[in-house]
């Protein structure tokens, strides 16, 4: 099984080497000590959530700190080939579900968007506190899932923004229910086009309403492609999950290392 993790800021795991201590605080060490009840000599991985995990057993624990000593540290390559989920914003919390699961997958980085069909509307002040939301869910679920990358949100985007970047993109996929090709095809077709991988491929989920002819024309004139998930329609919520399963497989990412 392996051991329950924590967070402790980017660089904080720079310098420790085995045999040292280190000290986790703050709401991370309450969680451990009160919620996870962590005692001395039990197992645990400290993460920055940039690709560093420090693996150690407890050796104090209080409310106020959790004292660590260090038996080893690595640092998680990311994959070659990134995935980037574009999720359009959608009612009832079925965004933050998308990119909650999407994390635990192990999405890359997730991006909201402002479709023309959204009905939900990051406009203000409600827009910062939406994005801190986003931000506080793939944190979460980044540590359900012991993950030492914690997927970057980043800034919320429209059409015509999101078209830029379709068209910065190494591949763009439409996931939409009149498209053609499945998606398995739209992915290994593209991987024998040239013996290349691209630096990132976006996922692009529409809202409840689906995404707009006025919008896939727009982004296919772009360089966007259109990829069927299967014959039945899925929830926004279950779209970009399903996409990042199954794109994981056929790009290699769940491959296990050779040993």
């Amino acid at each position: 099984m392996s051991n329950p993790v924590f967070f402790t800021p980017p660089g904080s795991l720079d310098h420790m080497t085995a045999g040292r201590a280190f000290v986790l605080e703050g709401t991370e060490a309450r969680h451990a000590v009160t919620v996870k009840r962590l005692a001395p000599g039990e197992p645990v991985d400290i993460v920055d959530g940039a690709g560093t995990r420090m693996s150690g057993r407890v050796l104090a624990a209080s409310p106020a700190a959790l004292e660590v000593e260090c038996t080893s540290v690595a640092v998680e390559e990311r994959p070659a080939t990134r995935l980037v989920l574009v999720q359009a914003l959608a009612k009832g919390d079925r965004d933050e579900l998308a990119i909650e699961t999407a994390t635990e997958l192990g999405i890359d980085a997730v991006i909201p968007w402002q479709s023309e069909r959204s009905i939900v509307r990051w406009k203000g002040d409600r827009a910062a506190k939406a994005h801190a939301k986003w931000q506080s869910v793939v944190a979460a679920a980044a540590k359900q899932a012991r993950r030492a990358w914690v997927p970057e949100v980043r800034p919320a985007v429209d059409t015509a923004a999101l078209a830029g970047l379709v068209e910065a993109a190494g591949l763009a996929i439409i996931l939409h229910e009149d498209a053609v090709r499945p998606l398995r095809t739209v992915l290994e077709t593209w991987q024998g086009r040239d013996g290349t991988e691209p630096c990132e491929v976006l996922l692009i989920v529409g809202p409840e309403g689906g995404i707009s002819p006025k919008e896939v024309t727009r982004l296919c004139g772009k360089g966007a492609l259109t990829a069927l998930l299967g014959h039945h329609v899925l929830r926004s919520s279950t779209a970009g999950p399903a996409a990042v399963v199954l794109a994981s497989d056929v790009l290699g990412r769940w491959t296990a290392p050779l040993p």
